[in-house]
């Protein structure tokens, strides 16, 4: 065919000859015969950056077992807990083994040399020369490859190495040479990282922790219902803003958009102090964590009624211009009593913790005041003028979506919205329905439109009004749940008004037959496929396993925030793939990073096994197996093509 040839054309100007795609069929055929390269996935981080950077640069346990591994009983356990501490934070450890010693011995750094050696060794066995070539640090990469390359012509290889090593030591870079092997090894021993939602809200550091992701060598992010707020305030989203800004003042991290991101907020705190100055706002305290400043306590509380108000303001406007959302059982501020100081909802009269609602016109309860629209006016320019934050969610839009299919399993973070029956629930968007994995691509879809669709308002207002819908809308698979009750938390004592009930699929997925539906709604129908969830963190204390259905579904909500972890009974769980098998790491609580730096304190986790497969896995068992499996096929058609005269050779 004519396309065909047009391809092979295309192709032969990569490999020009017979020999050069002959060569390149043996390079790809070699690749599919290695073992398949580690996976990690990681989930629910939720602004903890400590913790988080620490379980990324051990590999939920990966580089000690490296460790082990190649010293088995030679090393003293000491001797191991200081070598991984090394890999972990080597300028840091440098520098404090520096300060608390003073000068470091030549001996000292002789030994660590070795030994960081064989674990760069160990970890790049399992690549070809050529990928561990790209992966060598800039500054000493040749002197890496002849270190960790084996040579047959050279008789006397303990001394070859050991002089390439003094070498080192003399010149005054051994430091600086630690920090590259440790960086090495720490990239080679996990192959891909899996985040699978929720890195925003709660802890002080999401914007830490997206600064790390920006520099990872290779990671794709399922995006969480907090992931999408943030997404929707950076596309411009009026009702996003103020949700941010909402949870930001509720966990006192109103630092991580004032510092981390810029975000001026003068505006909102003078409108708060003004217009609740003589109300101490106790309905709305801070769940303060570690370093916050309690002196901020008085002007936070006013912040946070303020932006509260505004949002609810917000959200009705949004449900009223989108009726087919089905969500005017949230349109709440219309029903307040003020007499009373009461509301009713499903019957029954709640008494109101506050009912000083000054900016709130009963005529028109969800309009906002002139002074609002100003200070969300400005909000909004903040947001879309942060060049930090829009880097960050634009990384976010280009390395992520809603689910993801990779190797066998499907990744993604909520539920797949079902009905009590189990089958898939259909969601109405803009008078249209949709359900299963289609929900996922048309909510994707007006996702990426209400941040890019710059040239057509209609579809970048929709897509900014679908960002709101996937944090809050009881049609929502990130969300899950049939309300999001943000203003029953507030302003109701009874708990029972705010309860949020959640989606058939928590009650179902014990079940084989809903699994496997779901699973082939995404293409996977292999024994063998898993599903890796997050959201949910799994509660341990009252007998709760992240293992459902016998292990076809995986619960890797990461436990991360501190303010779980008293509900949960661990720090979470975290998730490791490689050619032997798939591992649960349940891990306890990090202490600190100052801690495994200066003490060598690692996070304490228990190996579940998952799955140990039968046979080690190879990349030809992999997805990017079956895609260098494509180009061995295409390079086939081209040998064809030159030796039967269709095409012929360049400079041969």
């Amino acid at each position: 065919m004519a396309s065909d040839l047009k391809f092979l054309q295309q192709l032969s100007k990569q490999y020009p000859t017979i020999a050069s795609a002959a060569t390149e069929i043996v390079n790809l055929q070699s690749i599919l015969n290695l073992p398949a390269g580690t996976e990690h996935f990681i989930s629910d981080v939720h602004g903890e950056y400590e913790q988080f950077n620490h379980v990324v640069r051990n590999g939920s346990g990966a580089i000690r077992r490296k460790i082990d591994e190649g010293f088995g009983d030679t090393l003293t356990q000491k001797d191991k807990r200081d070598l991984a501490t090394l890999i972990y934070y080597p300028e840091e450890r440098l520098s404090y083994m520096t300060e608390e010693e003073g000068c470091i011995d030549d001996d000292w750094y002789k030994v660590m040399l070795h030994r960081l050696v064989q674990v760069t060794k160990r970890a790049a066995s399992k690549y070809t020369r050529s990928k561990v070539r790209k992966a060598l640090p800039k500054d000493f990469a040749y002197v890496i490859e002849e270190l960790i390359t084996e040579k047959e012509e050279v008789e006397d290889k303990e001394g070859y190495y050991n002089e390439i090593i003094h070498t080192i030591i003399r010149i005054g870079r051994a430091r600086e040479f630690i920090a590259a092997l440790a960086r090495l090894i720490q990239r080679l021993v996990v192959d891909h990282l899996h985040i699978v939602g929720d890195i925003y809200d709660r802890g002080p550091g999401p914007h830490i922790i997206m600064d790390t992701l920006m520099a990872h060598h290779s990671v794709d992010i399922q995006w969480g219902n907090h992931d999408i707020s943030w997404m929707g305030a950076a596309a411009g989203s009026a009702v996003c803003i103020a949700t941010v800004l909402r949870v930001c003042v509720r966990y006192g991290g109103l630092d991580i958009l004032e510092e981390g991101y810029g975000i001026n907020l003068v505006p909102l705190a003078t409108f708060a102090l003004q217009t609740y100055r003589k109300d101490d706002c106790s309905a709305f305290g801070i769940r303060s964590g570690e370093g916050y400043d309690s002196r901020d306590m008085a002007l936070d509380m006013k912040i946070h009624k303020a932006i509260t108000v505004i949002q609810l303001k917000l959200e009705g406007q949004l449900i009223k211009r989108n009726p087919e959302f089905g969500m005017q059982d949230r349109l709440l501020l219309d029903r307040i009593d003020r007499e009373k100081g009461s509301i009713t909802l499903d019957g029954k009269e709640y008494p109101l913790k506050d009912c000083n609602l000054p900016t709130v016109d009963p005529a028109d309860p969800y309009e906002l005041t002139p002074e609002e629209y100003v200070v969300i006016g400005k909000l909004k320019q903040a947001f879309l003028h942060s060049e930090k934050l829009q880097r960050h969610v634009r990384f976010l839009f280009t390395k992520g979506g809603l689910y993801k299919v990779h190797n066998g399993n499907l990744l993604y973070h909520g539920c797949v919205p079902l009905n009590e029956d189990g089958s898939f629930k259909k969601v109405n968007l803009f008078g249209k329905e949709y359900a299963g994995r289609a929900l996922y691509d048309a909510l994707e879809s007006y996702a990426r439109k209400g941040y890019y669709a710059v040239d057509n308002r209609e579809e970048r207002r929709r897509g900014q009004d679908i960002l709101w819908y996937i944090w809050a809308g009881p049609g929502s698979p990130v969300f899950g749940k049939d309300k999001m009750a943000t203003f029953e938390s507030y302003f109701i004592a009874d708990p029972e008004a705010a309860k949020e009930k959640k989606n058939p699929y928590y009650a179902l997925y014990e079940k084989e037959e809903v699994l496997d539906r779901i699973l082939k709604e995404f293409g996977l129908e292999d024994e063998g496929s898993h599903i890796i969830n997050g959201h949910v963190p799994v509660e341990v204390k009252k007998g709760d396993t992240p293992l459902k259905c016998g292990g076809k579904l995986l619960v890797i909500d990461g436990g991360f925030s501190r303010a779980y972890q008293s509900k949960t009974g661990i720090a979470g769980y975290t998730l490791i793939a490689n050619s032997h098998g798939m591992w649960l790491m349940a891990h306890e609580p990090f202490e600190s990073r100052e801690a495994a730096i200066l003490k060598g304190t690692d996070i304490v986790s228990d190996k579940l096994l998952v799955e140990q497969y039968a046979r080690r896995h190879l990349v030809a068992d992999t997805d990017i197996g079956a895609v260098l499996r494509e180009s061995i096929a295409d390079l086939e058609d081209l040998l064809d093509a030159y030796r039967e005269g269709v095409l012929t050779e360049k400079g041969a």
